[in-house]
């Protein structure tokens, strides 16, 4: 491990502790990576605004994957950036409000939409979709690029909710479980994974000068991309099945324990 010139890392589950915050000492170790020109890359089902918050004055010298491979910039020039076509989001949306316990989020370019007046919902999507609103029926066209539908199931995803949207990936779209209540609807193709390889091959960088950390099923793809993969102790089982090597959970900031190992900071 002689040559890493990229570190990606999911947020939630993986790089923020369960309070979603950053440990302490990112600061330092960030500095020490980009003294060694080591690319510093969070990639997240979070919308663009709801990764960004978290890195203030550095935000222009990193690349920030969002919306589960959707969106792609690097000091913040647009990469990539995808658009879901409209013509299967009403029938989608109507298959989720027939399930009992489900609540929708389309994420957009320029903001999030939701229909639902739980506010006690409406306050925690707000951790993650930091611009939002509220419409009063998401079927009807919106004046955005649409990026994904975000289910979100307090009883769990991988229960609720693939049972039943998985109907979806028989029109080429993306239907995939991204966190213990969250489940994400793309097109075709789009996922954290290919993200990885956009930017590695716009920055010249191999798979073996990569680093990647992930927990949950829509960071499997990313893992592949990386010779150095590693799902958190906390990770999902299909996870760890993927990557080569473990590291601490997310509450013990494995992430960075990982990284400090390699940089000889302990």
């Amino acid at each position: 491990m002689n040559d890493i010139r990229l570190i990606v890392t999911d947020m939630d589950g993986t790089f923020l502790n369960s309070k979603h915050e950053v440990s302490p000492e990112f600061p330092e170790i960030y500095e020490e990576l980009k003294r060694r020109n080591i690319l510093f890359v969070p990639a997240s089902g979070r919308q663009m605004m709801g990764i960004t918050k978290y890195f203030g004055d550095i935000e222009n010298e990193m690349a920030f994957i969002a919306e589960n491979g959707g969106y792609l910039i690097y000091k913040n020039q647009e990469l990539f950036a995808d658009k879901l076509e409209e013509q299967y989001v009403e029938e989608i949306i109507k298959a989720i409000r027939g399930i009992s316990g489900a609540t929708v989020v389309i994420s957009g370019k320029k903001r999030a939409y939701y229909e639902t007046e739980n506010e006690d919902f409406i306050k925690y999507v707000s951790q993650f979709y930091t611009g939002n609103q509220k419409m009063d029926d998401l079927t009807k066209p919106l004046d955005d690029s649409i990026f994904k539908i975000a289910v979100y199931h307090s009883d769990g995803s991988e229960e609720h909710l693939y049972p039943v949207l998985k109907q979806f990936e028989k029109y080429n779209l993306e239907v995939v479980v991204s966190g213990k209540h969250w489940l994400d609807i793309m097109n075709k193709d789009i996922n954290k994974g290919n993200a990885v390889e956009k930017l590695q091959k716009t920055l010249n960088i191999s798979r073996e000068q990569t680093m990647v950390f992930g927990d949950y099923m829509n960071d499997i793809e990313m893992l592949r991309k990386a010779e150095y993969s590693y799902a958190m102790e906390n990770a999902h089982p299909s996870v760890k099945e993927v990557a080569k090597f473990e590291a601490l959970s997310n509450n013990s900031f494995g992430v960075l324990n990982t990284i400090k190992n390699y940089l000889n900071m302990n």
